[in-house]
């Protein structure tokens, strides 16, 4: 089973297991999960820090604060594999990359905060799970591993 989800336009790490304890552990709140996303526009000082101190998103069951979180503006554009999709280019203005991590993940969380602080997604990319990075895999790789993390 897939331990969290990525909607079908974002991209990056997706963990596998068969063992319920290792998903659930995943999935809780003890595991960071960073994520780098290409914004619409300069990135503000002040909308990177209305994202760390967290925002009010909708959910399915009504208004969500988010957490506390870790954002930072990527001063060089992140080394990722190239999209089958472009997403657009700059002639239709700037963009920005960011990073976020978080403990949480509500459905299109990271989208959603980024579209409320002014400055909507065009690409997501999960490159972190726990101490499992992304780094230099391409898509369709397979990293096969009996221990990932430490459930003490």
């Amino acid at each position: 089973m897939a331990i969290g989800r990525l909607d079908e336009t974002s991209e990056g790490l997706l963990l596998l297991t068969t063992d319920g304890k290792t998903s659930e552990f995943i999935r809780s709140s003890k595991v960071e999960k960073e994520y780098y996303a290409q914004v619409d526009g300069k990135i503000t000082s002040e909308a990177i820090e209305q994202l760390k101190k967290g925002v009010g998103i909708s959910t399915e069951t009504g208004k969500y604060f988010t957490r506390n979180c870790i954002v930072k503006e990527l001063i060089e554009t992140p080394q990722l594999p190239e999209r089958a999709k472009k997403i657009r280019d700059e002639r239709h203005g700037p963009t920005s990359w960011i990073s976020i991590t978080l403990r949480e993940g509500k459905f299109r969380q990271v989208r959603k905060m980024t579209a409320v602080v002014g400055f909507p997604t065009l690409r997501l990319v999960r490159v972190k799970i726990g101490n499992i990075l992304l780094s230099e895999m391409q898509p369709g790789d397979v990293i096969k591993t009996n221990h990932l993390f430490d459930l003490r």
